[in-house]
């Protein structure tokens, strides 16, 4: 049975926290600024996570990836709610606002690699590593989680970007996707994989689309930072 110790989950928990919590308010605080305030007036605009905490997309399931000893962790919040139709302008608005997550993650990357630069100032060599791992740690989930969200699949915000972008009939057509959604992620996350793994073969998708995206992402950020 795979065990994990106490500072490895020190040096995850804020990364997750921040990453979902952060992820979920910039959702709702761009749909607030295009004129829907369904999150905004139900405290969703908020940095505070005990707001946006799924009790399994935020800690049992990256405990459960953690625990596998998995190359990917990822979880997620509860979902903000968003009308459509209290947008000024649907179809432009409804992609800006979906594309809002992983912006945010991409931001928290950004200044965590940033914050890198100051590790070295801290007092003790401890505090200097716990903290090292940490923000590591937050570049790559942030990172992560802005290019899987991004994926086309259904009901990631990826998805909704390529509906607000597809001609009408064939947004009708896709559209039909989402009530297949999270029985369409975990078929490809956790199943295909699990899978391949006993017929011997790599049925990995979500690691083939992620893997170039993500090193790409990683590379820009290192040389935009001055970390490369």
């Amino acid at each position: 049975m795979p065990s994990i110790d106490l500072y490895t989950v020190s040096v995850w928990i804020l990364p997750v926290l921040f990453a979902v919590t952060l992820h979920e308010a910039a959702h709702g605080l761009v749909a607030w600024r295009l004129g829907d305030d369904t999150a905004y007036r139900l405290g969703r605009v908020s940095a505070n996570p005990f707001r946006h905490i799924d009790p399994f997309g935020t800690v049992i399931l990256p405990g459960i990836l953690l625990l596998s000893g998995s190359s990917f962790l990822f979880g997620y919040a509860k979902p903000v709610p968003v009308r459509v139709a209290n947008l000024r302008h649907q179809r432009r608005d409804s992609i800006l606002v979906s594309a809002a997550g992983p912006g945010a993650n991409l931001l928290i990357a950004i200044v965590s690699a940033f914050l890198l630069h100051l590790v070295a100032l801290l007092p003790t060599e401890t505090a200097a590593l716990w903290t090292h791992r940490t923000l590591v740690n937050s570049v790559l989930l942030n990172v992560s989680l802005a290019v899987f969200n991004m994926l086309p699949i259904p009901p990631l915000d990826g998805s909704r970007v390529v509906l607000g972008l597809l001609p009408n009939e064939l947004a009708r057509a896709y559209q039909h996707l989402f009530r297949y959604g999270l029985l369409l992620v975990i078929g490809i996350v956790l199943l295909l994989p699990m899978i391949g793994r006993n017929l011997g073969v790599n049925l990995d998708i979500i690691g083939w689309m992620m893997r170039g995206p993500v090193g790409y992402l990683l590379h820009v950020i290192a040389v935009i930072t001055g970390l490369r």
